[in-house]
C-alpha cells in the first residue's frame, strides 16, 4: 500500500512508529534479546522505474513482481537476475494491485480495497479464481502450507490455500506495543519478514507469538541522487533460496539491492 493519508485509522502516526523502531531497548516482550542489523550492498539489478512495487518473490530463476496504482497494476514474471520480462498480466484499471506470492503451481495476488484475492496458474498466468477477503490487502507470503497476508494493521492473517478459510490471526508486537503498518511480507528461514510502511526498516517476526525479534535498518539504501519525482518508499523483500541471498527494493526505485546483513552494537 502507499497512497493512504498520513494517518491510518486506529494506528499511530508514522513518526511514532519510526521512533519505536529506532529507540526501543534491546529486549522484547518475551524477554529475549532484540537484535538490530545494518547492511552492506553486495550487488544490484536494474528494474523498470515505473514499477510501483507491491509484492516481490524469487522462485528459482524467476522474480515475481506485483505492482500497484489504478490503471498501472500488474503481475509480472522476470528472468532473474537478468531482469528480462517473460510474462505479464494487467489488472482492470479499477483495481489497485498489492502483494504477490507463489505457492506450488499457483500465484496469489492481493488487491488493496476491493476485497479480492486473485489465484492464477503459475505456468500461464491464467486467472483461475477470485476469492473474497474481508479486509484490505497489503502484503502476502506463505510458509509452504498457509498463505499469510497483511492489511496495514498490526495483524497478520493465515489462510488455508485450499479453501481460503481463515485459520488464525497473529498480532505483531514490538516490545509491549502493537506494530502497525505491516506491508510487504516474506517468509525466510522460519520467520516472517515485513516492511513497515513509510519506515526504512524491516522487521523479523516470530510466527509463533508475533514478537518482533529483529530490526533491519535500511536507511540510506537508495542514493538521494537517484530519487526522482514519484520515487516512493522502501517496499519489497525477496529471499533467493537457491543462492541464500536477500534482495530488497522500493516503489519506483531503479534498482533491486542484494544485501549482506551485519549485527549492530
Amino acid at each position: 500500500m502507499n497512497v493512504c493519508p498520513f494517518f491510518i485509522a486506529g494506528t499511530a502516526p508514522v513518526t511514532v512508529i519510526v521512533t519505536m523502531l529506532l529507540t526501543l531497548g534491546t529486549t522484547h516482550a518475551a524477554g529475549a534479546e532484540l537484535q538490530r542489523y545494518g547492511y552492506e550492498v553486495l550487488d544490484r539489478a536494474p528494474q523498470p522505474r515505473e514499477n510501483f512495487i507491491q509484492g516481490l518473490q524469487i522462485v528459482g530463476d524467476s522474480l515475481y513482481v506485483g505492482t500497484g496504482h489504478y490503471g498501472e497494476s500488474r503481475l509480472q514474471e522476470y528472468q532473474f537476475p537478468e531482469m528480462r520480462l517473460s510474462r505479464e498480466v494487467k489488472l482492470p484499471p479499477t483495481l489497485f494491485g498489492e502483494g504477490v506470492t507463489r505457492l506450488g503451481e499457483r500465484i496469489y495476488q492481493l488487491t488493496w480495497r476491493a476485497g479480492q484475492l486473485f489465484e492464477y496458474d503459475a505456468n500461464n498466468f491464467k486467472l483461475l479464481k477470485t476469492h473474497v477477503i474481508s479486509t484490505e490487502g497489503w502484503g502476502i507470503t506463505h510458509n509452504d502450507s498457509e498463505l499469510i497476508y497483511s492489511d496495514g494493521s498490526h495483524r497478520l492473517y493465515f489462510l488455508n490455500p485450499d479453501n481460503m478459510a481463515l485459520l488464525r490471526t497473529l498480532e505483531v508486537t514490538l516490545g509491549s506495543r502493537p506494530l502497525p503498518r505491516l506491508n510487504e511480507l516474506e517468509w525466510i528461514n522460519g520467520e516472517i519478514w515485513a516492511n513497515v510502511w513509510q519506515a526504512n526498516q524491516l522487521v523479523r517476526i516470530d510466527p509463533a507469538n508475533g514478537a518482533v525479534v529483529a530490526i533491519v535498518d535500511l536507511r540510506g539504501l537508495l542514493d538521494p541522487a537517484e530519487r526522482e519525482p514519484g520515487t516512493d518508499v522502501l517496499n519489497g523483500i525477496a529471499w533467493d533460496a537457491k543462492n541464500n541471498a536477500l534482495w530488497v527494493t522500493g516503489k519506483r526505485w531503479p534498482w533491486l539491492y542484494k544485501l549482506r546483513l551485519h549485527p549492530l552494537p
